[in-house]
């Protein structure tokens, strides 16, 4: 199946209904932060990277689970023939390439679980993957955020390990990443960042 804008939003809205929370919102706002990263980096696509931020937790239409959402989004991608979204199902939450990194519970069967610690020690991640990991920790289902505030909040509701200090480096080296490519702080194009953060 083709993937286009209108089918990755008509997605969302059916797994929103399916599993209503925040997500959908925090969805949305990954999706505008990428598009509008990607439409000033001459080697990405906007419209691509606005999809794969806005699929990037659509295994969330399972239900309330913890990891266990990663490989479902996998799943619904790949079933559909959409793969780069599929990858980045399970990319986003491993900008440290390493199934110990993780941040959740491994809710799923062994199986899966030895699945995905092979998928991401095995993946290449591209800027597409880099892009969506990045936009993950601008985005609070709220709005656009500072980095640093999107750690806290993750810190909170998760805990800290000891991947903590090393998946936040990894962020803010992608970060400056983004920013040498582009000429100026992400931060300019993200409206409403200082307001949303500082609430």
């Amino acid at each position: 199946m083709l993937l286009t804008r209108m089918i990755a939003e008509k997605a969302l809205e059916e797994a929103h209904a399916a599993n209503p929370g925040p997500w959908a919102d925090h969805s949305r706002y990954v999706a505008k932060a990428c598009e509008s990263i990607a439409s000033r980096c001459p080697h990405l696509d906007a419209e691509d990277a606005y999809i794969y931020g806005l699929l990037h937790d659509i295994g969330r239409h399972a239900g309330v689970t913890s990891e266990r959402h990663l490989i479902d989004g996998y799943r619904y991608c790949m079933a559909r023939g959409w793969e780069k979204a599929a990858q980045i199902c399970i990319s986003h939450a491993f900008m440290v390439k390493d199934i110990a990194s993780s941040i959740g519970v491994f809710d799923m069967p062994t199986e899966d679980k030895d699945f995905m610690a092979e998928f991401v020690k095995t993946a290449v991640y591209d800027d597409y993957d880099h892009l969506v990991q990045l936009c993950d920790a601008l985005a609070l289902p709220t709005g656009f955020c500072l980095l640093e505030k999107r750690f806290v909040d993750v810190a909170i509701r998760y805990g800290t390990h000891p991947y903590t200090v090393e998946r936040w480096k990894t962020v803010l080296n992608i970060k400056a990443h983004f920013e040498e490519i582009i000429g100026c702080s992400i931060y300019d194009f993200l409206p409403g960042v200082v307001e949303n953060s500082f609430r």
